[in-house]
């Protein structure tokens, strides 16, 4: 047979033309190279004593093609892409778990409300100490000594 680029060159018109027939809207680039591997199974797999081979390719690539939609279609039943707007009312993580909030707070009745701030951020949201001194609009050195201060007075009330 001849090499695959020119086998490709040769029967692209048939894979567009199968991706028509199958209503392929979506992705047409991805299945295009699904029909590119489908020719080239098939031109693995072809006995040219059974017959004509623009037949078995034919079938061969569309039969793939099937499967793949299929599978494109069951990925896309099992995943789930909320709207825009279902981003917009997501509650606040602080309301969504008040026990935690509570607990931490349990174990920072020493600290001042700066040391109290960086435990909910750090321990609740994982924020950095950039992310915390852009909401709290400070300085980086202002939470990082509200780290350290608390840190240690933490260490003290184990300690204890």
């Amino acid at each position: 047979m001849e090499s695959f680029e020119q086998l490709a060159q040769q029967y692209k018109p048939m894979i567009h033309k199968i991706i028509n027939s199958l209503h392929i809207y979506k992705n047409i680039e991805e299945f295009y190279q699904h029909g590119l591997i489908a020719l080239w199974e098939s031109s693995r797999g072809f006995d040219p004593a059974k017959g004509n081979f623009t037949n078995y390719a034919y079938t061969y690539i569309k039969g793939f093609l099937q499967q793949e939609l299929s599978k494109a279609n069951k990925d896309e039943e099992r995943s789930i892409y909320p709207q825009e707007e279902f981003w917009e009312t997501v509650e606040d993580l602080f309301s969504e778990i008040p026990l935690e909030e509570e607990i931490l707070l349990s174990y920072c009745p020493t600290l001042t409300e700066n040391q109290r701030k960086w435990v909910m951020y750090t321990a609740l949201r994982d924020f950095s100490i950039k992310e915390i001194a852009g909401i709290e609009k400070v300085s980086l050195s202002a939470v990082k000594n509200w780290r350290a201060g608390a840190r240690e007075k933490m260490k003290g009330m184990v300690k204890n």
